[in-house]
């Protein structure tokens, strides 16, 4: 199951993030451990970023879907 997170900083990752966005998520119980989340960033990429610049979001499974496809 997808898991997704708006962004509310993007402080020293400007070109990477967006604020005000949804990211995808991706499960990395290392990363967490050490305050931080895998992200599939602007490039399409996925990549660590500090959880504190993110909000758990659930989607609508029909949201979910549409964000999905346009990744």
């Amino acid at each position: 199951m997808a898991r997704f997170v708006l962004c509310i900083e993007n402080r020293d990752y400007p070109a990477s993030l967006e604020r005000r966005k949804i990211y995808q998520v991706l499960a990395d119980q290392q990363a967490a451990k050490h305050g931080q989340m895998r992200v599939v960033d602007e490039s399409g990429e996925d990549y660590l970023y500090p959880q504190e610049y993110f909000i758990p979001i659930k989607l609508p499974q029909a949201a979910e879907r549409a964000v999905l496809r346009a990744t």
